[in-house]
């Protein structure tokens, strides 16, 4: 259905598709927008100290071997003997075992292949020993070979290497946070689960930088403090129990993450997510392992959110400490400290990067409505992130209907999203309606030619009433704010149909 109305697409699907890429469609882009603009206004402007910028996909060769990407950005990698295909190594474990075997080294997980013994999931075949591959998508810049670059596997480090010129441009003070949304790339070993695992995917990043003297000092932090969080520890991931509940506050005194940065970020995203449709009993934070703990983490608490096929990770939240920062400044030999309070320091980093696309992901799943009581499925999309806020629809294609119903799509296309259609019975355009998540309907019949009142119909309730068309504008302005359909209904100079 996603394909069917335009979410997404098979990238190169006319010559076979490539693995592990896939295109936004007309609705997809709307969402994807929709989606970034709610998380901009809820993390970046929410706050006056965090800047946005937008920096390089492709980056020097050096910007890698200094982050440590180069050496440490790697996964298992196991190929058949048979079929030649290739498999991530404990991926093919978890699935074949229910194991979780993340972070063993190659020569345990080839063990753990052999003693049980597993064969390749395609053919069947016998499996090779477990190597290690590196996930950097390299590619050579200009026609001279030998300068060798590397698309970005996180948006993260053109930030860091920015870091001197933010500053000096924006002079800011600590604490202050910067903010990136754009693609990053990695050469996966077997991209699945559609939009889950790809080669080039979406990221939303925040590096927040602070005083390593003070990192309970959170700006706005009194806003959250109170909200519960369920933390998967890594206690209970051993003993097999469910998420600890706790408040952000007793999460950061208690010690369960690593300070009230990192706490702060976890109460505004479990309130994010629910804001997008994904209940809370679908959400959890997963204190990652020792062994799958990244290389320049000293903490890493994933969001994970229940899919149909499990839980997956669909926000990494790293304590990264100083370790940017000063691996930048030893290789590139700039000193990347900042004054505060008279003292230079090297700024802590707690960093949450969002993907995109799991996010999208989630959102449909949670949305979506097998309608078997209407005879059709739809999404039941958030109106602040649907593609399309209303569509205009005339009751019939005569008598002036088609001209009044594109006026008032022409008096309304400017401000929202919205669509005209007139093809089919009414009926099939609410069915189309639905299906593509659209709040509203806005109908223009032969009343409309009389009192200039038109029907608006509700997606999630169906119910209908009648409006001036002239209202329509504060209408769906107020909709959009979250006034419910039935509180417009009492406090607008409409009539119940």
């Amino acid at each position: 259905m996603a394909k069917r109305r335009g979410f997404i697409f098979p990238s190169s699907e006319m010559y076979g598709g490539l693995a592990g890429f896939h295109d936004h469609g007309p609705l997809g882009k709307l969402l994807k927008r929709k989606v970034e603009d709610s998380w901009r206004s809820s993390f970046v402007k929410e706050q006056d100290n965090i800047f946005e910028v937008e920096t390089s996909i492709v980056m020097h060769e050096k910007v890698w071997e200094a982050s440590g990407h180069l050496r440490d950005f790697i996964d298992p990698l196991v190929q058949c003997k048979a079929c030649n295909s290739s498999h991530r190594a404990d991926d093919l474990i978890a699935e074949q075992t229910g194991r979780f075997v993340e972070g063993l080294s190659a020569e345990d997980l080839t063990g753990i292949i052999r003693d049980r013994g597993l064969r390749c999931p395609r053919c069947k075949g016998e499996l090779a020993d477990v190597r290690i591959f590196n996930l950097m998508l390299g590619t050579n810049v200009g026609p001279a070979a030998g300068n060798t670059a590397y698309l970005r596997p996180e948006t993260a480090q053109g930030i860091f290497t920015n870091f001197k010129n933010i500053l000096s441009a924006t002079r800011a003070k600590l604490p202050f946070g910067v903010a990136q949304i754009g693609k990053s790339y990695r050469n996966e070993i077997s991209p699945r689960q559609w939009i889950t695992r790809q080669r080039e995917f979406n990221q939303m990043e925040i590096e927040m930088f602070f005083n390593p003297k003070k990192p309970d000092e959170v700006p706005g932090f009194h806003r959250v403090e109170d909200v519960k969080i369920r933390i998967l520890t890594r206690d209970l991931q051993k003993s097999g129990g469910g998420p600890l509940e706790v408040t952000a506050r007793e999460a950061a005194e208690r010690k369960i993450v690593p300070n009230h940065f990192v706490a702060y970020f976890l109460a505004r995203e479990f309130l994010w997510y629910q804001e997008v449709g994904i209940p809370a009993s679908a959400l959890r934070f997963r204190h990652m392992l020792p062994e799958e703990t990244p290389h320049y983490s000293r903490g890493n608490f994933d969001l994970e959110i229940k899919f149909d096929f499990g839980w997956k990770e669909v926000v990494g939240n790293a304590y990264r400490t100083d370790y940017d920062l000063s691996t930048h400044s030893k290789h590139s030999g700039e000193d990347l400290s900042i004054l505060d309070d008279g003292e230079k320091v090297v700024p802590h980093v707690a960093e949450p990067s969002f993907g995109i696309d799991r996010t999208i992901y989630a959102i449909l799943l949670y949305a979506y409505r097998e309608g078997k009581e209407r005879g059709w499925e739809w999404f039941a999309l958030r109106p602040q992130i649907a593609p399309y806020v209303a569509g205009v629809f005339p009751l019939m294609t005569k008598d002036d209907l088609p001209k009044k119903s594109k006026e008032i799509y022409e008096s309304l296309r400017m401000e929202f999203d919205i669509f005209y259609d007139e093809s089919g019975s009414i009926g099939r355009r609410y069915a189309r309606s639905d299906e593509i998540g659209t709040p509203w309907a806005i109908t223009i019949d032969y009343d409309t030619l009389k009192d200039n009142t038109v029907t608006v119909r509700d997606r999630d309730t169906t119910k209908q009433i009648r409006v001036d068309a002239s209202e329509l504008p504060s209408m769906t302005r107020r909709l959009l704010k979250g006034e419910g359909f039935e509180s417009v209904q009492r406090t607008s100079a409409v009539r119940s149909l």
